[in-house]
């Protein structure tokens, strides 16, 4: 496994890591063995880098991956995050970013991950209500104590990124990025390089589309998060299914998966990035995995660039609730 730093000062990771989310929700019934086979065989292949959260489940999946790193702690650079708080039955989740929050989730995270450090600990939302200089003091406070390494953001604007690193180093920033969304690449993503911040695509396999087994919603259960994404609803979908099968002609004439290619890209926008496609399959992780050795040409990410150029795809990324929690 090829390996990559994050930020200037920050840890060396395996050069993909896994996003371990869709283990405990979003995306159809989560099946707990298999995802601590998958979880295993991960470590077995070279990733070092496991991305969690408190709000994952609620609360369980940061405990399936305290299981399944038990014995194996010094193999992994574990990231978790805070700062989102589920809402009651039937409403959506709430942003918390107060010091008290911060302090009191980190202590409730290392319970449930058994860990007595987390390595990379992340802001999940910016609260609105709180300055952000007091949430990354707060954040910072616990490097102090030891409870954490380095700090991170997700879904952070350029100028929210300025602000945090002028009161703690940043070691890293967790925004959505792929080929079907390219925002960073005109916003924060430049602000990371430099700043010298790691960047860590969340979704690098648009939320599976770009894989291309995705061609209806029909297919997925009645509670799978794509479902009320814009992107995946008619009118955007048939538009968005042309540069899917493009896609998927352009692997098949490399003699890669429609994912690799896609991974492959990304992972060629710059050394400092280093994606967290997640799986809780076996088959899917080795897939991503073999993607790190796939170099393409100049000519290939030319094409790959352009034909999910500017308004190519179709649909917001979000229904206007969740894109109302993204920092701007």
């Amino acid at each position: 496994m090829r390996t990559r730093r994050l930020g200037r000062a920050g840890p060396v990771v395996s050069a993909i890591g896994l996003g371990c989310m869709g283990m405990s929700q979003s995306y159809g019934v989560p099946n707990a063995p298999e995802s601590v086979a998958t979880l295993a065989r991960a470590l077995e292949l070279g990733v070092t880098f496991l991305d969690t959260a408190d709000i994952y489940g609620p609360f369980s999946n940061e405990e399936l991956v305290g299981q399944a790193i038990r014995g194996r702690r010094e193999s992994v650079v574990l990231a978790t995050k805070c700062g989102l708080v589920p809402g009651p039955p039937g409403e959506g989740n709430r942003i918390d970013g107060t010091p008290a929050h911060i302090r009191s989730a980190c202590e409730a995270s290392l319970r449930r991950l058994g860990v007595t450090t987390i390595d990379l600990y992340y802001l999940h939302r910016v609260d609105p209500r709180t300055p952000i200089e007091e949430s990354v003091r707060a954040m910072a406070t616990l490097v102090d104590e030891g409870k954490v390494r380095y700090l991170g953001l997700s879904e952070v604007s350029s100028r929210t990124l300025r602000r945090a690193q002028a009161v703690h180093p940043i070691t890293a920033v967790q925004s959505e990025y792929s080929l079907w969304t390219r925002d960073p690449e005109s916003g924060v993503l430049p602000t990371c390089r430099e700043l010298g911040v790691g960047f860590v695509p969340f979704s690098p396999l648009g939320r599976g589309f770009l894989t291309g087994t995705i061609r209806s919603l029909e297919g997925l259960p009645a509670n799978d998060f794509r479902r009320g994404l814009p992107r995946f609803h008619a009118g955007n979908l048939e538009g968005n299914l042309l540069l899917a099968d493009r896609l998927r002609s352009l692997a098949a004439a490399r003699g890669c998966a429609p994912a690799q290619l896609a991974l492959a890209w990304v992972l060629a926008q710059g050394s400092e990035i280093v994606p967290i496609p997640g799986t809780k399959r076996r088959t899917y992780l080795e897939e991503n995995v073999a993607a790190v050795d796939l170099e393409l040409s100049r000519s290939e990410l030319g094409e790959l660039t352009s034909l999910f150029g500017e308004g190519a795809v179709r649909g917001d990324r979000y229904p206007p609730a969740a894109a109302a929690m993204i920092d701007r």
